[in-house]
């Protein structure tokens, strides 16, 4: 069961690297379980999809600017830091969308929404199928 903590709307600057960017914002504020939406733009963004069979994510590199029609994405604890597990759908200028696992993007605009969520501590651990899941 859990409940709502603090609550986060800002803007992450232009050139910044979402990914490592959210990380550090989470660590900062001490942020252990939560969940994020985002709207906005990534450049030459790379999205992942895991391959079941060999227990690895596939690194999908798109070259360009990508809207981000949606991101979606929880927050919980792996190796004892906060971690952002984030899937996308990125929209490119012909309205094609690509989606998977967000690895990373740089930013042009980010609009990030984060709601803490206080309860139950989750922590990610590595399983057989080569997944970091909560148990």
């Amino acid at each position: 069961m859990f409940s709502g903590g603090r609550m986060y709307l800002f803007r992450i600057p232009e050139g910044e690297e979402f990914m490592s960017y959210m990380h550090e914002f989470l660590e900062k504020e001490g942020v252990e379980t939560g969940i994020v939406n985002a709207i906005g733009t990534l450049r030459d963004p790379k999205v992942g999809y895991f391959l079941e069979g060999e227990k690895r994510y596939k690194v999908i590199e798109l070259r360009g600017t990508y809207e981000i029609a949606s991101l979606i994405g929880n927050i919980s604890l792996k190796d004892g830091k906060p971690f952002l597990h984030a899937h996308v759908v990125l929209g490119d200028s012909e309205g094609r969308a690509f989606g998977g696992h967000l690895i990373e993007g740089r930013v042009l605009v980010a609009e990030v929404f984060v709601l803490e969520l206080k309860g139950k501590r989750l922590e990610r651990k590595m399983t057989e199928k080569g997944l970091a899941l909560w148990p």
